[in-house]
């Protein structure tokens, strides 16, 4: 039935009758005619439905156009929101991984708005590269001749591989054959950059002369790659960098490292466990040392390619580097992010991923003693809250097994007359439903609530009588 229409059995104004009135509400100039146009149909056709199976009041344009703006407002709402991580992992791939700081955002939107020198050189008034906003102080940090960059790790690897070994042999060692998040597997990277992987060792043990037995006339590189979230523990055996390097270069094949997550540091200084940084694969003659920009580096999603100046020169001639380069918002970020490691002292102050991974368990419990009582206050009756110690993780295959002590909440909902129905998973849809959403983790019979990352003290106490009002609404919807 046209929306147009006008049956006698459920009158309702004509849709011109509408978007005359939509006009002089302004909504025709906010969200343009079609649109308000293809809403109001939508909300006078449910509204007919509805008036047919007895469950609409007779139709007024005051209310039709009120659910008209509601609908646009929504399909207009930013999809990409701010969210509270409080799932116990710090660099959380769903979320976003790490939080950027305050010297990179500013970077991003003095360039986002309006043009800037991406590709071009002030000095010389010519075509320039995008690269050399950060490849200086890659280099610096790294100790490595040149370097260059992609949207991400992954791809990265990719193009390391597409160029060096397109239709070669990659050697690969048992034990590192790595599947991450999103199904990501080192097999299916080679395959899909025209490599072939050669297996070595087995998956526990390893050593450096599987590598070189495996090396032949067929072979176009030997790579090492990072476990990222296993660790394989008890009877084993690794060969050294330092080892494959010397294997390699009397070969004169390239010796690859892909480093994950790739700290520019050593984070003992902080009290975390060691990662192998780019700067000691380089010194241990690493040709190429691939490593992510948004894990422990604390910048923006970004795939670092360091190494020997002539390996880079071949990637960047590569055509798929440009279909995986970065835009000029990462660069910007970046480049804001890699200075502050020339302060190592004060990068638990200025990088907020390595403030969250660092916060003292005491101040954490501090903050969750705090927010407690507003937190019962506003689940009384419905769920019980409990203040509990817990562990963090890292996250994004940076130390899958070292926890970090910390200390949350654990939300148990009660069975009573003001929520009968109310369960974990119910509490946990609430608790995404809120202006700014809440995501914990269930365990058992409770939503626990990780208060390493909570950073805004001010909005979380400010929603929670919102949270009280969606659990009864929706445990008691008559």
């Amino acid at each position: 039935m046209s929306a147009d229409a006008q049956p006698r059995s459920s009158p309702v104004p004509s849709i011109e009758r509408l978007l005359q009135a939509a006009a002089r509400r302004g909504l025709i100039e906010s969200f343009g005619r079609n649109a308000v146009r293809s809403a109001l149909r939508s909300v006078v056709e449910e509204w007919r439905v509805g008036f047919r199976e007895g469950a609409a009041e007779p139709a007024e344009a005051h209310g039709l156009l009120a659910a008209a703006e509601h609908r646009l407002m929504a399909e207009c709402e930013p999809q990409l929101r701010p969210v509270f991580n409080l799932t116990g992992t710090v660099l959380h791939t769903n979320l976003g991984r790490a939080p950027l700081p305050r010297a990179a955002t500013d970077a991003v939107a003095r360039v986002a708005l309006g043009a800037c020198n991406l590709e071009f050189d002030l000095e010389g008034g010519a075509r320039g590269d995008r690269d050399a906003h950060v490849e200086e102080w890659l280099c610096r940090l790294t100790g490595a001749e040149a370097a260059t960059l992609v949207n991400n790790n992954a791809a990265a690897v990719l193009l390391v591989l597409s160029t060096l070994a397109r239709g070669k042999e990659v050697v690969v060692s048992r034990g590192e054959l790595v599947e991450i998040g999103g199904s990501f597997r080192i097999p299916d990277i080679m395959r899909q950059a025209g490599a072939k992987l050669r297996e070595v060792g087995t998956t526990n043990r390893t050593h450096a002369q599987d590598y070189e037995a495996a090396l032949s006339p067929r072979t176009g590189l030997a790579m090492r790659v990072h476990p990222s979230n296993y660790r394989i523990e008890g009877f084993t055996a690794l060969a050294s960098d330092d080892a494959i390097a010397g294997i390699c270069r009397l070969r004169g094949l390239p010796f690859v490292v892909d480093l994950g997550s790739g700290s520019l540091i050593d984070l003992e200084r902080f009290g975390l466990p060691h990662e192998r940084t780019p700067r000691e694969a380089v010194a241990a003659g690493a040709d190429l040392v691939t490593f992510s920009g948004d894990k422990l580096l604390g910048g923006p999603q970004a795939g670092l390619i360091v190494g020997r100046r002539d390996l880079v020169a071949l990637l960047k001639r590569n055509p798929l580097k440009r279909a995986l380069r970065c835009d000029k918002m990462t660069i910007a970020a970046l480049g804001a992010v890699l200075p502050l490691f020339a302060y190592p002292e004060r990068l638990s102050e200025t990088l907020p991923a390595l403030a969250l991974l660092t916060c003292p368990e005491r101040d954490i419990a501090a903050l969750t003693a705090r927010i407690l009582p507003d937190v019962a206050r506003a689940l009384d009756g419905l769920a019980t809250a409990a203040a509990i110690t817990c562990c963090s993780q890292i996250g994004s295959g940076a130390f899958p097994t070292d926890l970090l002590p910390s200390a949350g909440l654990r939300l148990s909902p009660v069975r009573s007359r003001t929520a009968p129905g109310l369960s974990v998973q119910r509490l946990a849809r609430a608790l995404r439903q809120l202006p700014t959403p809440v995501i914990g983790r269930s365990e058992k019979r409770s939503v626990v609530l990780d208060m390493r990352c909570l950073a805004d003290e001010e909005t979380f106490i400010a929603q929670l009588p919102a949270l009280r009002t969606l659990l009864t609404q929706e445990t008691n919807p008559g």
